[in-house]
């Protein structure tokens, strides 16, 4: 008897577990359909609600590691400062920063175009603005993106040479020809700084920054703003 009581004890315990779980997979699909929502009647109406990033929960087995509100903010202003409606900003491993460009531009018709390279199928909520990407095969992408992007910020997933040279061949891919209007910003690690700015991005003339990114959950390593402009909120770090 005490063994037929330990067996429905064990299937009781196991049916609330599976009804929890099933609760909150439904809890969470609601709360993606009225995101897509947003985001579908989002560029219709200035006053639509911003977006948030809080339903995209992160993944740090994938390296995820959401910037704060006002980081994010940050960014996505430098990349649309001086932006035309003929302009397109390309999002590459950084969908907070993402997030943050669509809630400036709502509502505005002379908003340049976005573009958002990520892994994470989560962010096929975006439609036509979202793209798979891969950095380990960083240049399988839609033909069209090549060469179209007057605008950039990469902030590639892990802190290997592997990782960040693939990037890098990605940024180039989709960089339009230089132009006075050409930015391009790099996000990630202190210790990738001598691969960042004097192999990878030399070239494109991307410096290290004084600016310092702050993510929402912190971060243990140090992280460095690398960019090929300065501006209100960054100046080029002086060299020893």
């Amino acid at each position: 008897m005490a063994d037929s009581d330990d067996e429905i004890t064990l299937s009781s315990t196991a049916l609330d577990a599976l009804k929890s779980f099933y609760a909150e997979r439904d809890a969470h699909a609601q709360q993606f359909a009225k995101l897509q929502e947003a985001a579908e009647q989002q560029h219709e109406a200035a006053s639509a609600q911003p977006l948030s990033m809080s339903l995209f929960t992160e993944d740090w087995n994938e390296s995820q590691f959401w910037y704060s509100d006002e980081t994010a903010t940050v960014l996505a202003q430098q990349l649309l400062d001086g932006a035309t409606k003929d302009m397109t900003v390309v999002v590459v491993s950084a969908p907070s920063v993402f997030v943050q460009l669509k809630n400036l531009t709502a509502g505005k018709p002379d908003a340049p175009k976005l573009v958002l390279l990520e892994h994470d199928n989560r962010f096929g909520v975006f439609k036509d603005q979202f793209v798979f990407y891969d950095f380990a095969q960083p240049i399988r992408l839609p033909a069209h993106l090549k060469g179209v992007a007057d605008r950039i910020i990469c902030d590639p997933p892990f802190l290997s040479e592997d990782c960040q040279t693939k990037a890098a061949l990605t940024v180039r891919w989709l960089s339009k020809p230089m132009s006075d209007q050409y930015k391009l910003i790099v996000c990630t690690g202190e210790r990738m700084e001598n691969l960042i700015t004097t192999k990878l991005y030399k070239s494109l003339g991307v410096k290290t920054t004084d600016y310092e990114p702050v993510h929402a959950k912190g971060l243990s390593n140090e992280f460095y703003c690398y960019a090929n402009f300065e501006c209100d909120a960054w100046k080029w770090k002086a060299t020893a």
